[in-house]
């Protein structure tokens, strides 16, 4: 039976925070929708830069897919907290050119 003082935490939210050590380095793919690789790439560096000022946008790299169909963002990430984590998520998920996160 589940305390419904419990909160359950939304999609965008950590699911186990028993498994995140903070601070860590965290790699993650940004993959955007067909057609929209510098629209996606904008988009993505305005977001870095709300939630991590001090991200180095010169070290996002940017790969197309096998058919060049679709681009893909990848960064390295230093997180210092869950909620950082939180909020990007949540920042990334509302994103109008990011298809998904990996």
């Amino acid at each position: 039976m589940q305390d419904n003082n419990t909160a359950v935490p939304t999609r965008t939210e950590i699911q186990n925070p028993e498994l995140w050590h903070f601070p860590m380095d965290y790699p993650m793919s940004i993959i955007g929708h067909e057609g929209h690789h510098e629209d996606l790439l904008n988009e993505v560096k305005l977001i870095l830069a709300e939630i991590f000022p001090s991200f180095d946008h010169a070290t996002i790299q940017v790969r197309p897919s096998r058919t060049g169909r679709f681009h893909s963002l990848r960064v390295n990430l230093h997180l210092q907290s869950a909620d950082e984590v939180n909020r990007l998520y949540t920042a990334l998920d509302k994103a109008k050119t990011v298809r998904t996160v990996v």
